[in-house]
């Protein structure tokens, strides 16, 4: 994949709230793929094994009517987002109105890196409920607790990878949410925005 920071629909598309890390990733799990006119990227419940940002071109969101013919429900433009993520199959058929260009997505990939942030905050904030003052350390930091696992252990939980769960854990602590004076030792330094990544 190329440079994201070169991507012209950067500032629009749904990676634009992202940080320059989070593009980093991203960036190498997308790849760039030219759809010719007439072409259809994803068929009417079948499985949908990608998702995609529209780059450039404009395609069509069809839909089957009971009666065979077929029913337009949406147009995508550049910028826009086809496919749905947690979704196992396509809710509609994607066909290519000009010659487009996207940047397309794994659907798996791209699904674990959507809900890394929210399973990893939702884990600590239950962690935090059961573990916070409950027969811990007691130099454990006001508000912190310490993990009786490190984190193979708690990416095993989650169905992440060390990587993503690690790169969340360095994420939050720079954003200011966390502190992590040690590998196992957690404070919450900001509950309400760990509750809003939490969803």
């Amino acid at each position: 994949m190329t440079d994201c920071s070169a991507c012209v629909v950067r500032n629009r598309a749904i990676c634009a709230s992202l940080d320059a890390t989070e593009i980093l990733v991203l960036g190498k799990m997308g790849r760039k793929q030219k759809v010719r006119q007439g072409q259809t990227l994803l068929w009417e419940g079948d499985g949908a094994p990608v998702v995609a940002n529209v780059l450039t071109g404009v395609l069509k969101l069809v839909v089957s009517t009971a009666d065979g013919r077929e029913q337009i429900v949406g147009v995508v433009f550049p910028s826009d987002f086809i496919g749905r993520p947690f979704g196992k199959e396509s809710p509609y058929t994607v066909t290519a109105m000009t010659d487009a260009e996207v940047c397309i997505f794994n659907r798996n990939n791209f699904d674990e890196f959507a809900s890394s942030s929210e399973k990893v905050a939702s884990f600590l904030l239950e962690m935090s409920e059961r573990l916070s003052g409950q027969g811990c350390d007691a130099e454990v930091a006001e508000g912190g607790f310490e993990l009786p696992f490190g984190r193979q252990q708690i990416a095993d939980i989650l169905g992440l990878t060390i990587e993503t769960t690690s790169r969340q854990l360095t994420k939050m602590r720079a954003d200011g949410v966390v502190d992590l004076p040690s590998r196992r030792e957690i404070v919450i330094n900001d509950r309400a925005a760990m509750l809003d990544m939490a969803g």
